[in-house]
């Protein structure tokens, strides 16, 4: 029988056939990467999508659901608490002492200095339970009753005077956070499970401790509304 013999030509075909399949692989590689890397929320609520009907998304105990999963009312929620609480500075002439952003793990309404203590002290001061009464409203409102709050208090590196009853700074930060949340668990009625706090001393700054001003700046505290996404990472 005749065979025909395999010719450069032939080789060389086969060669870019090879070739032509590795590059269609790296093509879809980056185009995976790049999808990855620009995943915005519409993708992802359609590859969530495509899960519905089973026993949820996660192995384990805890279950992602679908319809757990919506961006859009987390983002409008803390919009229009932000709204709310930049309004109430606004009428309150508070605007320069309260400041409210939306950060990486939610709302946070940072009250500066001495807006609710007096230097050294961990006592709100009198006059304050007013800005803390009109808070607690609007985190006890239908809208945003059941958001998780984190109370957190953070002081500068100048050391605390032991005769005001406190050994360091660590104190100081962690009793002013209590007191936040005792006020408005005990007084306000806000749900104590809703609701933790926390002192940083002075190892959280947002400014460097390097000036009167900066070190100003750097004792707060800071009442954080947490997105939801951050409300699963709580106890």
């Amino acid at each position: 029988m005749w065979r025909r013999r395999k010719t450069d030509e032939d080789t060389g075909e086969n060669w870019l056939t090879t070739y032509s399949d590795m590059v269609t692989l790296l093509l879809c590689f980056f185009v995976l990467l790049y999808t990855f890397s620009t995943l915005d929320v519409q993708r992802f609520k359609s590859v969530i999508a495509s899960f519905q009907g089973g026993s949820g998304i996660l192995n384990g105990a805890d279950t992602l659901m679908p319809e757990e999963i919506n961006f859009e009312k987390i983002e409008d929620d803390l919009v229009s608490l932000k709204e709310i609480l930049e309004n109430y500075a606004m009428v309150s002439e508070l605007e320069g002492e309260i400041t409210i952003s939306i950060e990486e793990r939610g709302l946070i309404i940072r009250f500066m200095d001495r807006v609710l203590f007096d230097p050294g002290k961990a006592d709100i001061k009198p006059e304050s339970y007013d800005i803390l009464n009109s808070i607690a409203e609007i985190l006890n409102s239908e809208e945003f009753k059941d958001r998780l709050i984190k109370v957190e208090g953070h002081a500068d590196t100048t050391p605390v005077d032991p005769a005001d009853g406190f050994p360091t700074n660590w104190e100081l930060s962690a009793i002013r956070a209590t007191n936040v949340l005792r006020y408005l668990v005990e007084e306000k009625n806000i749900d104590g499970s809703r609701i933790s706090c926390s002192g940083y001393s002075f190892y959280r700054p947002i400014a460097p401790n390097d000036t009167r001003e900066n070190k100003a700046k750097n004792r707060r505290v800071d009442i954080v509304i947490l997105n939801s996404i951050q409300e699963k990472t709580e106890p």
